[in-house]
């Protein structure tokens, strides 16, 4: 079974279990700036799994594409990639752990047809200093599931994973382990539970690929935590049943279930393969790089799959609308780029690279991403273009380089290279080699030093970002969210009727927003959305919503909404409205944490204020606004 009917297989499986499937998110996440990509299944689901009511119901179900772009230097083994699907279901308050465990084990054994002999699972040990039981019930429901299969399950505490490098499986198929292996929560472990959070045990689910892959002297003895290549989570089961508070953790009232398994691995364990590259996802663009380069995958084993996940990944982003640049998305879309385009160059591929392999991914997504198929010929010209401006950025350097390298390479000279001429490092030592031009012995040390502290520079920069999971929930963000809503009518008022939303980002401290608009604004026109929103915000109006459906809700209702959104069948409107009017100022499509009556806005004296008003791209214009 390849990947394609795995997801599927999938979506239909849990409607046929009443679950509404959900669109995916953007890889960008519209309503959190606090991560650059939607890394997992559940960031969408975190306003409704803290308690908000979902619009689709209780029971929901999808394929989220997700990317993480700290595994970048992970790829080229047989499992990391940085773009990837995750497949999840949701039980908000509604069925729990027997249902949710009997149905995973069902779609991987009767659907996907993987051999029950070959899964194993992991459940919470429990803490007895926080007063938290062990999880028995998960472990009693799988030891059932295998007996029905005729499999005598055996449970083995474990407690940590480096207990179990000296301890080994001793026969079983069910392992305890403790918080920092089986335990969710958004700080990580069980003390690290933020006050006032849901949290809760998970149980994982791992494919044995075989013995054969173990080896004890490197990885001491196999079990399922274990780092070596035998076992592959393939999913895991959140159970958020608690909720820490000042007097310990107590039991959440209405319990929710997040499912989260990788596509591309159960895909894998589907051919019992450990190399998730051979799947129906990935493998045709091997063999097309076989093909162009007239070489062999297990020769260039690396090099393929950094190309083949890079490319992906790349073209995803552009899909959802990310252009290259020097910063944030846009930058590590062009350090995908780059990278594959010089994994390609040690292959042999240097003529038409992209205009070769972009259209066998949209040939593999086309049929189950639509979007994809709407704006093709964009996305592939998107991607082409890059490539020739980073041959174009080759070429200059290589001239930049003759100059600096007359009496050999200092390591700051090939930092130089590579930060202000954006020349990769690997071909500086290349080009080095092949003209025989001496690098000093310690260039690989100023180098590193130079990169160590523009690392830390970043970070200093983005101090007081969340990386993942659930952001953008702060009162702050709540006062943004809603102060662009009232934004975007303002300049609808001011401008006309043709300014459509192209995007947002919201911090802690400012909001930025991207509208359509031919011209720059006149100082005269800021200071009118200026003065608007302020006397909004004066008229302390109510902050609510409804959920409609879609159609009604963009077409006779006339809600905004943003350029290129999709919607579901129904959508979140808020509407903000002064008690004694008729009708609402602001009634806009929105999913974001908003306050309850803009009088909030102006807590501590503080001024809705434009801080800037520039151009993002052609027919765009883009401001920053503060309230200050």
């Amino acid at each position: 079974m390849n990947a394609q009917d795995i997801r599927n297989k999938y979506l239909k499986f849990f409607e046929q279990r009443e679950h509404t499937i959900i669109p995916r998110a953007l890889l960008v996440p519209k309503e959190d700036a606090t991560t650059l990509f939607t890394g997992s299944g559940m960031q969408q689901l975190m306003p409704y799994l803290l308690g908000q009511d979902h619009p689709q119901g209780v029971r929901l179900v999808d394929s989220q594409t997700c990317l993480r772009a700290q595994d970048i230097d992970d790829i080229g083994d047989n499992r990391h990639t940085t773009f990837f699907e995750m497949l999840g279901n949701w039980s908000l308050g509604d069925y729990f752990k027997k249902q949710q465990i009997r149905w995973f084990f069902e779609f991987l054994t009767e659907e996907v047809g993987l051999d029950p002999n070959k899964i194993y699972v992991s459940c919470f040990i429990g803490d007895e200093k926080n007063g938290i039981p062990k999880d028995t019930e998960s472990a009693e429901i799988w030891q059932e599931l295998f007996k029905e299969k005729g499999i005598d399950a055996e449970v083995v505490e474990l407690g940590t994973a480096e207990n179990g490098d000296k301890l080994g499986m001793q026969g079983g198929r069910i392992f305890y382990y403790d918080d920092q292996e089986n335990w969710w929560s958004r700080g990580g472990g069980i003390e690290q539970t933020p006050m006032g959070d849901p949290c809760g045990p998970d149980s994982e689910v791992f494919y044995d690929f075989g013995e054969e892959l173990h080896d004890e002297v490197e990885w001491g003895k196999p079990h399922p935590a274990n780092d070596s290549g035998r076992f592959m989570e393939i999913g895991n089961q959140v159970f958020m049943q608690y909720q820490r508070t000042e007097k310990g953790f107590v039991e959440l009232p209405n319990q929710n279930v997040d499912f989260g398994g990788g596509l591309e691995r159960i895909a894998a364990a589907a051919i019992d393969s450990p190399d998730v590259f051979k799947i129906s996802v990935l493998w045709p663009i091997v063999e097309k790089l076989e093909k162009l380069s007239k070489q062999k995958y297990e020769d260039k084993t690396e090099d393929m799959r950094v190309i083949a996940d890079h490319l992906r990944g790349a073209m995803f982003l552009a899909v959802d609308g990310v252009k290259p640049s020097n910063k944030e998305q846009g930058y590590v879309m062009r350090r995908l780029m780059r990278r594959a385009i010089l994994k390609a160059f040690n292959l042999g591929v240097e003529q038409n690279f992209v205009q070769e392999i972009a259209p066998v991914i949209a040939d593999m997504y086309r049929e189950d991403f639509p979007e994809l198929e709407q704006n093709e010929e964009e996305v592939i010209a998107t991607l082409i273009k890059e490539e020739k401006a980073f041959k174009q950025t080759i070429r200059k350097g290589l001239r930049q380089f003759e100059k600096l390298a007359d009496d050999g390479l200092t390591g700051e000279e090939v930092f130089t290279l590579y930060d202000t001429y954006g020349f990769p490092v690997e071909l500086s030592v290349e080009e080095a080699e092949k003209r025989d031009i001496a690098i000093a012995n310690d260039w690989g040390k100023v180098f590193n030093t130079k990169m160590t502290e523009q690392r830390e520079r970043s970070q200093t920069a983005a101090k007081g970002t969340f990386k993942g999971g659930l952001g953008g929930q702060s009162m702050q963000h709540k006062k943004y969210h809603t102060a662009t809503h009232l934004m975007y009518q303002a300049l609808r008022d001011v401008l006309g009727d043709h300014v459509i939303q192209h995007g947002s980002n919201i911090t802690e401290e400012r909001l930025r927003f991207d509208f359509s608009h031919p011209e720059k604004m006149t100082p005269e026109q800021i200071k009118r959305v200026e003065d608007i929103v302020n006397e909004q915000i004066g008229k302390d109006l109510k902050v609510s919503y409804a959920e409609y459906p879609t159609e009604e809700a963009t077409g006779p209702l006339g809600a905004l909404g943003q350029f290129g959104d999709r919607y579901g069948n129904s959508v979140k409107v808020y509407k903000m409205i002064a008690d004694d009017a008729e009708k609402p100022f602001s009634f806009e499509i929105c999913g974001g944490p908003h306050v309850d009556h803009t009088l909030q806005l102006f807590e501590e004296d503080k001024k809705f204020k434009i801080t800037k008003e520039q151009s993002s791209s052609a027919g765009i214009r883009r401001i920053k606004a503060v309230l200050d």
